[in-house]
């Protein structure tokens, strides 16, 4: 049953829709577009959403994947609830909750992906490793970069596993705001995302 927050089938919820905690990183709604695009999407997607933080990627994911299903893997209880709470406020309910500690956890989460988002997570080398055992033949992993450290280590890491049919986009957003009694464009924070298929 639709949400009567967002009754659409459109992708894209704003910002300020979602319930927030001081601190925990939001996938601003441009980027999140951007990032869902990559990931290729059918009805029954399994996806693995990795450092999920708000909750933002699996409350939209779960609205576009009816018959799908979404694992969010959050190492922080507090975080994990947020979650819960975004989820249940957009009326999503095929989405698993994981609280643990990537990659650590992988191997103990309820169903194989064939995708998989990785939004955080230290090491990143590491995680991408790990799941790259569990991808199937023509799975997907996109994964986002907010500093040249992390562009140089995903994309090292590619290299390493082979990825195919690699893209690499950077996210270049101005939104209207108002000011004062003014109303000026201001920047949203540019990120990588890399993502690619596993053809082997």
């Amino acid at each position: 049953m639709p949400s009567p927050i967002w009754p659409y089938i459109t992708p894209g919820i704003p910002d300020d829709l979602f319930d927030r905690l001081p601190g925990i990183p939001l996938s601003k709604r441009e980027v999140r577009l951007l990032l869902i695009s990559h990931l290729r999407l059918t009805t029954d997607t399994i996806l693995w959403d990795i450092g999920a933080g708000t909750g933002t990627i699996p409350v939209e994911v779960g609205l576009l994947c009816s018959q799908g299903k979404i694992i969010a893997v959050e190492r922080d209880e507090e975080v994990a609830t947020l979650i819960r709470r975004n989820c249940d406020r957009f009326s999503v309910t095929n989405v698993d909750i994981i609280v643990g500690s990537a990659p650590e956890c992988l191997k103990d989460l309820p169903a194989p992906p064939n995708r998989v988002c990785i939004e955080g997570g230290r090491p990143i080398k590491d995680i991408l490793f790990e799941v790259w055992h569990y991808l199937p033949h023509q799975g997907r992993v996109v994964v986002t970069a907010g500093n040249l450290e992390n562009l140089y280590t995903v994309s090292e890491t590619f290299a390493q596993l082979q990825v195919r049919n690699i893209e690499v986009v950077q996210s270049a957003v101005n939104r209207l705001e108002t000011r004062g009694n003014h109303q000026t464009f201001a920047a949203v924070d540019p990120i990588f995302i890399l993502s690619g298929e596993k053809l082997e």
